[in-house]
C-alpha cells in the first residue's frame, strides 16, 4: 500500500535513521555503515559513517549483474552536429573503466583532484564517472566559464589532471575550449601535470608537447580499472557556487549519502521506475547535470540524454519534443527559461503538436522560480502536470516538490509545493523564531540536513560554517526569502543575499562589480538583478565615474560590458550599464541595492530610513528609465 505524503514526511524527521537505512538497503555496499547518522560533530553530519561504497559501481557495474547490461544507460542527441549515440549499461560501464584506467595509469589516485571542463558530450559524464570509479574527486567547471573563472577553481582545488575537449559547438559558433583553458593555466598559481584534450571534428587543438595528450593517446595501453572501495563520507565531488564575496565556493558532496538521496528522489519525487528514459536538460557543469543527468538516472536503472543543443534554434522551437518523442521519455526536467524561450518563439504551441508524446507524463522546473504564465502554458499545450520544484547546487536534489512518486497533491501557482521528505523547512524573522503561515522572512532548514547535501566546503570549514550555519544555530540559511501558507505549501520569493539567478545560473552580483570597478575610470560601481521575461533575472550595473574622467561614456560602457563576458564568461549575460553621479547609501555607506532593485522591477518600496539623501533614487530611477526599466 502506497504511504501518504504525510506519513512520509513525519517518518523522515522523526525517525530519519530507520527511514533512510530503507532506502540504503537497495544500493550495494562493500561493508554496511555501523552509524547511519553520526552528528558527533554538528554541523558537520556525516551520513552511512563507517560505510564502504563506490558510486560508479552503483550506477553501472551493479545494473551489469543484476542482468540488465543490454538496456540503454546513455543517449546522446547532437543537433548541433547531427550526431546521435547509444549505450548499454555494460558498454557505457566498458568505456569508464578503460578511461579510469588511463586516469590510473597517469597516476591518479583516490583523493586526488581532476577538473574536467567540457561540451555536452558523452566523454564528459566517462569522465566524470571514472573519476567516482577510482575514488578520485571531480570538479566540473561550466564550459561557459571564460579563463579567470577557470583559474580560480584550478588554484583553489588544486587538479592534478585537467580533462577538456579542443572545442564547444553552439549552432552558429565554436568555442575554443583549448584556448580558454591554456590562458586559464596561464592565469593560474596552481599548474596541473597533465592536461587530457578530447580532440574534436570541428576544432582541433594544438597541444603542449610537454604537458597535453589526446583522449586517443591517454587510452593507449590503458587496463580497465576496477572500482575502488571508499569511504561513504569520502568526496565524491567539488562544484563551485557563486560566493557573496565574488570568490566561488566549493561545495563538497560524499559518496553515500549523496547516491541513497538521488535513486531515493528518482523514485520518489519523480516518479521514474527502472528502464524508463529520462531527461534533464541542462548541463554537467551545474549541479542538475550532475545530479540529474549523470548520477540519478544511471543509480535508478534509467536512460538518461546528453543533449548538446538549445531549446529554440537546433533547429526550430521543437527540438525538445523531438527528443522526448523519438527516446520515450517519460519524464522531462528543464529550467523554466527553456520554456519562455520556446513560448516566444512558438506561442500556439504549434511545433508540440507535431510529435507524439503519449509516452510523456510529467514536466517539472527548476533552477529559478517558474512564474505562473509559463506553467499554464505548459500545462495546457502538454496536458501532463507541470511541476516547479525548489532546490540549491548546495542541496543536490530537491527542498520542496510535489513529489509524483509518494502521493501527488495539488498545484498551487507560484509555488514549489511542500517540503520534501527529509527536509524540515521552516520560514523565520531576523531573531529566528517560526512565523505563522503566510507570513514572509528568511526560509531555513533545520538540522541534521538529509542524505545528499553538502559536507562542508573544500578546504573551508570556517567559511562553510559562516556562509550557511552561523545565522540561525541549529538550522541552514538558505539566503532565500518567502513564506509557507496554510496548507504547507511553500513560496520562494527573493534572495537574501548578492546571488542573482540568471536563466537557471547562480551569479553573485560582487563578481560582476570587481569586472567593472577594474576599469581604470570607475571609482565605485553597483550591481542588480532586474527581471527579465526570458532568463528570469539580468544584471544591470550602475557606474560612478573618478572625477576628472574625459574618456566618453558609451565607451567606458562598452568596455565594462566586454570585461565581465570576458572574465565571467557570456554565462552572465551583462549588456546593460549606466555611468550616474552617486549611488544610494545608507548613512553607514550601504549601497541600497535592494531598493534600487524594486525600483527597476516598478515594485513598491518604502524610503530606507538610513538613506544619506532621497534625491538619488529619482536620479536613479531616471537612469533605469534609460535603459527601459522602471516604467511604471
Amino acid at each position: 500500500m502506497q504511504h501518504s505524503y504525510e506519513t512520509f514526511y513525519r517518518e523522515s524527521i522523526e525517525s530519519p535513521d530507520k527511514f533512510w537505512a530503507e532506502a540504503a538497503e537497495k544500493l550495494h555496499w562493500y561493508t554496511k555503515w555501523h552509524h547511519v547518522l553520526d552528528d558527533a560533530n554538528p554541523p558537520f553530519y556525516r551520513w552511512f559513517a563507517g560505510g564502504i561504497t563506490n558510486t560508479c559501481y552503483n550506477a553501472l557495474d551493479r545494473h551489469v549483474d543484476e542482468g540488465r547490461g543490454s538496456e540503454t544507460a546513455v543517449i546522446y542527441d547532437s543537433p548541433v552536429t547531427g550526431a546521435k549515440e547509444r549505450y548499454t549499461f555494460r558498454e557505457f560501464r566498458d568505456r569508464v573503466a578503460l578511461f579510469a584506467g588511463a586516469l590510473q595509469s597517469r597516476g591518479v589516485r583516490k583523493g586526488d583532484r581532476v577538473i574536467i571542463y567540457m561540451p555536452m558530450i558523452p566523454e564528459a559524464v566517462i569522465a566524470m564517472l571514472a573519476c567516482a570509479r577510482i575514488g578520485a574527486i571531480h570538479s566540473v567547471v561550466f564550459g561557459g566559464f571564460a579563463s579567470h573563472e577557470l583559474a580560480v577553481r584550478i588554484d583553489d582545488c588544486k587538479p592534478k589532471v585537467i580533462i577538456s575537449a579542443s572545442c564547444g559547438i553552439e549552432r552558429d559558433k565554436v568555442i575554443d575550449y583549448k584556448r580558454l583553458l591554456d590562458f586559464a593555466i596561464e592565469l593560474a598559481h596552481f599548474k596541473p601535470e597533465i592536461c587530457i584534450i578530447h580532440q574534436r571534428d570541428r576544432l582541433k587543438a594544438q597541444l603542449n608537447e610537454e604537458r597535453d595528450l589526446t583522449w586517443k593517446q591517454a587510452l593507449l595501453g590503458a587496463e580497465p580499472a576496477p572500482c575502488v572501495p571508499v569511504e561513504s563520507s569520502d568526496p565524491l565531488y567539488i562544484l563551485y557556487t557563486s560566493g557573496t564575496t565574488g570568490k566561488p565556493k566549493g561545495v563538497v558532496r560524499d559518496n553515500g549519502g549523496h547516491m541513497v538521496a538521488l535513486k531515493w528522489s528518482m523514485e520518489h519525487v519523480y516518479g521514474v521506475k527502472p528502464g524508463e528514459t529520462y531527461w534533464a536538460a541542462s548541463d554537467i557543469g551545474w549541479v542538475v547535470g550532475h545530479s540529474y543527468i549523470v548520477y540519478g538516472p544511471l543509480l535508478n536503472g534509467n536512460a538518461t540524454i546528453i543533449f548538446e543543443g538549445k531549446p529554440v534554434g537546433t533547429p526550430d522551437p521543437g527540438v525538445f519534443w523531438r527528443i522526448i518523442e523519438e527516446y520515450n521519455v517519460s519524464v522531462f526536467f528543464t529550467a523554466p527559461t527553456a520554456f519562455r524561450a520556446i513560448k516566444k518563439e512558438d506561442p500556439k504551441g504549434t511545433y508540440i503538436r507535431k510529435h507524439d508524446l503519449t509516452g510523456f507524463r510529467t514536466l517539472f522546473l527548476a533552477g529559478e522560480r517558474a512564474d505562473p504564465d509559463t506553467v499554464k502554458w505548459a500545462e495546457e499545450h502538454l496536458n501532463v502536470p507541470v511541476i516547479d520544484h525548489w532546490w540549491q547546487t548546495e542541496t543536490g536534489w530537491a527542498i520542496a516538490a510535489n513529489c509524483q512518486g509518494i502521493e501527488p497533491g495539488d498545484v498551487k501557482y507560484g509555488s514549489a509545493s511542500k517540503a520534501v521528505p527529509g527536509y524540515d523547512v521552516k520560514v523565520v524573522n531576523q531573531d529566528g523564531e517560526s512565523l505563522p503561515a503566510g507570513q514572509m522572512g528568511d526560509i531555513v532548514i533545520g538540522h541534521p540536513l538529509p542524505p545528499g547535501t553538502m559536507l562542508t566546503l573544500w578546504k573551508a570549514d570556517n567559511l562553510f560554517i559562516d556562509s550557511y550555519m552561523s545565522k540561525y544555530p541549529g538550522n541552514y540559511l538558505t539566503s532565500d526569502a518567502g513564506y509557507i501558507d496554510e496548507d504547507g505549501y511553500l513560496f520562494i520569493m527573493s534572495r537574501t543575499d548578492d546571488i542573482i539567478n540568471v536563466a537557471g545560473h547562480r551569479l553573485s552580483t560582487g563578481a560582476i562589480e570587481a569586472e567593472l570597478c577594474a576599469h581604470p575610470d570607475v571609482a565605485e560601481s553597483a550591481v542588480i538583478g532586474v527581471a527579465d521575461d526570458l532568463k528570469g533575472e539580468v544584471p544591470v550595473g550602475f557606474l560612478v565615474l573618478k572625477s576628472g574622467v574625459d574618456t566618453p561614456h558609451a565607451q567606458i560602457v562598452k568596455h565594462v560590458i566586454e570585461y565581465v563576458r570576458e572574465n565571467i564568461g557570456p554565462v552572465a549575460s551583462f549588456k546593460k550599464a549606466v555611468i550616474v553621479e552617486r549611488l544610494p547609501k545608507t548613512r553607514s555607506g550601504k549601497i541600497l541595492r535592494g531598493t534600487m532593485r524594486k525600483i527597476a522591477n516598478s515594485e513598491e518600496y518604502t524610503m530606507p530610513a538610513t538613506i544619506d539623501d532621497p534625491v538619488i533614487l529619482d536620479e536613479i530611477k531616471a537612469a533605469l528609465q534609460t535603459m527601459g526599466y522602471a516604467q511604471k
